[in-house]
């Protein structure tokens, strides 16, 4: 993986970060990065070595969204394009979300158009004081894609994702983490410190149920009652068969650290 490549892909142990890494163009989204972030997630979703996955940008900025300058070259081809680019990336985005494994997205700067939805993607979505957050679309005429329709009225309710999306402003930091859009913000000093914490636990914890927990919780709100128990059934008796379980209820009757890690390598 070259330096100069759209997506840079660094692994550390069982942790992979994937960069954004179009910094001279904000790191917005083309082909050739939408390809890279759908092959990156595929791969850390079928590798079970993968127990965390870290998404952020390189440079002053999270992602741009969609690579503007791209769309006007595009001429009457548009259409085709937006087809072939939103291909990719929600294939991208769909794997993510369902892996079995937690994303953590890390905000380190304004998060724009398709970028605001990678950045609430992640179950913990940690922002600096340098993020923002704005959806864009209307100003180039265009719907949302990228799951911003999706994920937004899930996060902070139909009523607010209307105004957010009607009225499109700029939402800085502490206002996100105020609506519910990010988990938290750090200042610049312990922005890397509380993340490498925070993905070292994940790494560490029941993985596998997680992966079950994250299934879960996309099937909620287009389930009723019922059917969601009868899921949460299932599941749990599905978890209650794996290693994973089988230390962590052995480990809190011996009142030890649970050791998930080991139990994972052993099957």
């Amino acid at each position: 993986m070259t330096d100069d490549a759209p997506l840079l892909i660094q692994r550390e142990g069982s942790v992979v970060r994937l960069i954004l890494n179009r910094s001279k163009a904000g790191n917005a989204i083309n082909i050739e990065l939408a390809k890279a972030l759908m092959e990156a997630a595929i791969a850390c979703d079928e590798d079970p070595e993968v127990r965390c996955v870290v998404l952020t940008g390189a440079g002053r900025m999270f992602c741009a969204g969609g690579d503007v300058r791209l769309f006007a070259s595009a001429g009457d081809r548009i259409p085709q394009l937006l087809k072939e680019l939103t291909s990719y990336l929600h294939s991208a985005i769909s794997r993510l979300a369902r892996m079995e494994k937690p994303l953590v997205t890390i905000v380190n700067g304004p998060a724009a158009g398709a970028g605001f939805s990678l950045a609430l993607l992640g179950d913990i979505a940690l922002a600096s004081p340098d993020a923002s957050f704005t959806l864009a679309y209307g100003k180039l005429g265009l719907s949302p894609d990228g799951g911003a329709t999706w994920l937004l009225p899930r996060l902070i309710g139909l009523r607010c994702a209307q105004e957010l999306m009607l009225t499109d402003p700029t939402l800085p930091a502490a206002t996100a983490a105020d609506l519910g859009l990010v988990t938290s913000v750090f200042d610049a000093e312990t922005l890397s410190a509380e993340a490498d914490q925070l993905i070292e636990r994940l790494s560490r914890s029941a993985v596998c149920a997680w992966g079950r927990t994250r299934e879960l919780l996309l099937g909620a709100y287009g389930a009723s009652l019922e059917s969601h128990l009868e899921a949460e059934a299932r599941m749990i008796a599905r978890a209650g068969r794996s290693a994973e379980s089988r230390e962590g209820i052995a480990a809190f009757v011996e009142r030890r650290p649970s050791d998930f890690i080991s139990s994972a390598a052993g099957g």
